[in-house]
């Protein structure tokens, strides 16, 4: 199958930058598409973005638009997410997860996915 791993994590201060890595082992030439996810405490999980492997399709939430970047290096078999000017509010444990072998109808729900990584923090303090 396919393993994930995020890292890039860590506290900042508001209005700083951050970029977090998503690492592909495994069965990679399967996977059809990353999607980032984040959960705050007490909350649910939430779409960020997510990359379409076979054209570099991408889309965001519309909340982070503008200020997130997904993209990805195929020969590092790596997604990453460039998150710029972070506000307090975007303070959560940010996931990668994998679709393997196609697409979801909603690729935006998390239960869709069943390949997902460990978790990096990211804290923005004000």
């Amino acid at each position: 199958q396919v393993q994930l791993v995020e890292s890039g994590g860590g506290l900042v201060q508001a209005g700083s930058s951050l970029r977090l890595s998503c690492v592909a082992s495994g069965r990679t030439s399967r996977i059809y598409a990353v999607t980032w996810f984040r959960q705050a405490p007490g909350k649910e999980r939430e779409f960020v973005a997510t990359i379409r492997f076979s054209n570099d399709q991408k889309y965001y939430d519309d909340s982070m638009k503008g200020r997130f970047t997904a993209s990805r290096d195929s020969a590092k078999n790596t997604v990453y997410l460039q998150m710029n000017n972070l506000k307090p509010e975007d303070t959560a444990v940010y996931y990668c997860a994998a679709l393997v072998g196609g697409p979801v109808p909603n690729c935006r729900r998390p239960g869709g996915y069943d390949c997902w990584g460990q978790g990096t923090q990211v804290t923005v303090a004000s």
